[in-house]
């Protein structure tokens, strides 16, 4: 309560000089205007300024002072979180140009020679306080600006992952097999391309940590165009036929046309849509150009898409299905070499490999409810 009266009532000043007649005369000069606090030394006015309250809004400093001489006082208060915004004012006998100077040069605002006038004293004070009430303005101005940025950055950050979410929720239940593979592939294409972004082919095209982020975000949009698959050939209880496949494969260009849809509606093109389109239309792409579907081959299927084919492949071979069985991880790594350089790029190939133990604890965390991989 103290505090806020001092705060709604007048300014408080701290004078420091070790001469009594000094801070006698200066309390004299400013106490009708101001609250006035003072310090015989150097490491006095240091303690005052960073730890009594009110804390003051300007500091009159003597500079020839024993011990501690004002110089020295001032490079302190000026490194200290706490007392660094104070503003200080020089008072001296000093009054060569290059004492202004230095003075001025360590963060000082203003130099008064002494002997003092005291109708200069309180024009300058006046002055100085008022400079400093602007830049407080100015300084808790960007700091509500920079705490609403980041707040609003983050509500723009749990929006894009709840529209996902709610996206590839909506696909998994479509399907009911598919049990934890959303979650199962988001792990296992932020791990690869984590290791991967450590090797020189990979390093431009997975620049840093929020291109991975913008990866693990986008991978549960790879089967959202399934949602436009009829139930007959999506929930069918064995192997499609080939007139059925044919529909299947639809759902690329069906996931990707739905993004691109919603983009639209928006108005703007996000970063994270982007590479979810990239998932959606060609994770189902081959090495060899024998893929999906555009028949894409080699580089010029996007390193989204190479990345979500390993992991959606993958996990497909250790999940149950009612026309097969799951695999163990071993076999399930076997058949991932067996397709470097025809189905996968033989680079990503040897990245799994190297990391292919964090798969199998990525499938163990993530397994299917009542399911073992």
């Amino acid at each position: 309560m103290a505090e806020e009266i001092a705060v709604l009532g007048k300014p408080t000043l701290l004078v420091v000089d070790d001469t009594p007649e000094n801070l006698a005369l200066m309390r004299a000069v400013l106490k009708d205007h101001y609250r006035v606090k003072v310090a015989d030394g150097g490491e006095q006015a240091i303690r005052i300024a960073a730890t009594v309250l009110p804390p003051p809004d300007l500091i009159l400093l003597d500079i020839m002072m024993p011990v501690m001489d004002g110089y020295a006082t001032c490079r302190t208060l000026k490194s200290l979180p706490q007392t660094r915004n104070i503003p200080i004012i020089f008072l001296t006998a000093k009054s060569e140009v290059e004492d202004e100077i230095r003075g001025l040069q360590m963060g000082a605002v203003d130099y008064i020679s002494k002997p003092i006038t005291p109708p200069l004293v309180l024009a300058r004070v006046s002055t100085q306080l008022e400079l400093k009430k602007a830049r407080d303005f100015l300084r808790n101005q960007n700091e509500f600006l920079d705490a609403e940025v980041h707040r609003r950055t983050r509500e723009v950050m749990a929006l894009q992952d709840v529209t996902i979410q709610a996206m590839a929720s909506l696909a998994e239940t479509r399907d009911n097999e598919t049990g934890n593979h959303i979650r199962r592939t988001q792990h296992y294409v932020r791990v690869m391309a984590e290791y991967l972004r450590s090797q020189p082919r990979f390093r431009s095209l997975l620049d840093g940590d929020k291109t991975i982020d913008l990866l693990f975000k986008s991978a549960p949009l790879h089967d959202i165009g399934k949602v436009g698959i009829p139930d007959a050939i999506l929930l069918k209880p064995g192997r499609l036929t080939p007139d059925e496949f044919e529909i299947m494969k639809t759902h690329t260009t069906l996931g990707r046309d739905a993004i691109l849809a919603a983009e639209m509606n928006l108005e703007v093109s996000l970063p994270f849509l982007a590479t979810a389109k990239e998932i959606a239309f060609s994770h189902q792409e081959k090495w060899d150009g024998s893929g999906y579907p555009l028949g894409l081959s080699g580089e010029s299927i996007p390193v989204s898409a190479r990345l979500m084919a390993v992991a959606d492949v993958y996990d497909a071979l250790i999940s149950h299905r009612v026309y097969k069985q799951a695999l163990p991880h071993m076999e399930a790594t076997k058949i991932i070499v067996q397709g470097g350089g025809t189905h996968f790029d033989p680079g990503m190939v040897e990245g799994f490999l190297s990391i292919s133990d964090e798969f199998a604890r990525i499938a163990a965390r993530y397994c299917d409810k009542g399911r073992v991989p």
